[in-house]
């Protein structure tokens, strides 16, 4: 026959609940939602009324490389702020 080990019951309180980031993490989520947004509002627009007129905004600096470059960093600085470690 085999015997069962068991272990005896702990008394102490279990460990608080912590929340799965710290206070630094949202704050770094925050920023990168921020450049997200920003990015995607300058892409929007460059558009015409007329739509036999053709606008050359559409392929302006701003829309072409700053706001996708802005977005970028912001999906970057996301993965940080998951990535990163607590300093407890």
């Amino acid at each position: 026959m085999s015997t069962k080990n068991t272990k005896p019951v702990s008394t102490e309180p279990a460990d608080e609940r912590q929340f799965a980031f710290d206070r630094e993490n949202y704050k770094w989520v925050i920023i990168g939602l921020a450049f997200i947004v920003i990015g995607f509002l300058l892409m929007a627009g460059g558009g015409s009324n007329d739509p036999d007129v053709f606008s050359k905004g559409i392929f302006s600096f701003q829309r072409l490389t700053l706001a996708p470059l802005l977005v970028l960093a912001g999906y970057v600085i996301e993965i940080y702020a998951i990535m990163k470690k607590p300093k407890n």
